[in-house]
């Protein structure tokens, strides 16, 4: 099927609340730093790292009509991203997400993914209705899809005929989510990227660095996954082969959206033919970037 699209990009589309403070936290502290308002959302944040790689993602989601929607959407429409076939709810208010972080790390979040939940498998219908895909003819390109749809959604998409032939590429939301995973953990065409404590809640169990996490994963019957473990070494395994790679070590200075940039760079690094062990270092290099503050959102 002809389209103009590279990659579809499946899952959260929101606003990021985001409060950033390079003072240590704890429980009841009050700080003074920065509060800004930035597109986020798991599926934002890889759809605008592949615009900055050069593609064209397009976005299904739910997104609302409320006044906070239609800024999203002008929003997505400059940064190059295809809001075109995302569900637009009159009654769904646009979701958002809210993080503190501080110089300790992301003290926390919360995700109010309500109306994506709540839109369902109506996210889903261009790729039935002929616009995307249809089950005869499905779609047979990239799909990034993450794990803040339901259980429900989740496991009626591993059956599903419309990703059966797809470079279906995985990502929990949170590790809160990681577990919805577990329908599309044995699908021969998907890729899962998790972190380290997410890994461990998919095999329920504690790992001590990446890759015994990917060899575990494996072992459950994953095709293939990328563990990544913050500053330490990430796992790239397939079949029975895993491999390693360390970050650049670099001053971090946010947290929210590294996982996200680290999987887009990833796909993009094998999409334009890197052999495994280059493109792990392409994305280790490009989330470092994200972290130290030199690739702006």
């Amino acid at each position: 099927m002809n389209s103009p699209v590279d990659i579809l990009c499946i899952g959260s589309v929101l606003w990021d609340i985001i409060g950033r403070t390079p003072a240590h936290m704890e429980a009841g502290a009050d700080v003074p730093g920065r509060i800004a308002r930035l597109p986020g959302g798991v599926a934002m944040n890889l759809a605008m790292t592949f615009a900055r790689f050069g593609l064209r993602p397009a976005l299904l989601t739910a997104i609302g009509r409320d006044a906070e929607g239609e800024e999203l959407t002008r929003a997505a429409a400059r940064l190059g991203l295809v809001t075109d076939h995302a569900y637009r709810s009159d009654d769904l208010p646009t979701d958002r997400y809210m993080a503190i972080e501080g110089g300790n790390g992301l003290i926390a979040a919360i995700a109010d993914a309500h109306s994506l939940e709540g839109a369902g498998d109506k996210i889903l219908r261009p790729l039935a209705d002929g616009r995307l895909g249809t089950a005869e003819a499905p779609w047979t390109g990239l799909i990034a899809l993450d794990g803040n749809l339901t259980l429900a959604l989740l496991s009626d998409i591993a059956r599903s005929p419309l990703f059966a032939a797809a470079d279906l590429r995985v990502a929990p939301a949170s590790p809160g989510k990681a577990e919805r995973l577990l329908p599309l953990l044995p699908l021969e065409n998907a890729t899962l990227y998790v972190n380290l404590e997410e890994a461990g809640l998919l095999c329920q169990r504690r790992f001590a660095g990446a890759p015994e996490a990917a060899r575990a994963l494996l072992d459950r019957g994953a095709r293939r996954v990328l563990v990544t473990n913050g500053g330490e070494a990430t796992a790239d395994g397939a079949g029975a082969d895993v491999i390693a790679a360390a970050p650049p070590p670099v001053l971090v200075t946010r947290i929210t959206g590294a996982g996200d940039t680290f999987m887009a760079a990833h796909i993009v690094a094998e999409r334009r033919g890197e052999d495994r062990p280059t493109a792990l270092q392409s994305a280790l290099r490009a989330a470092a970037q994200y972290v130290s503050g030199d690739i702006g959102t």
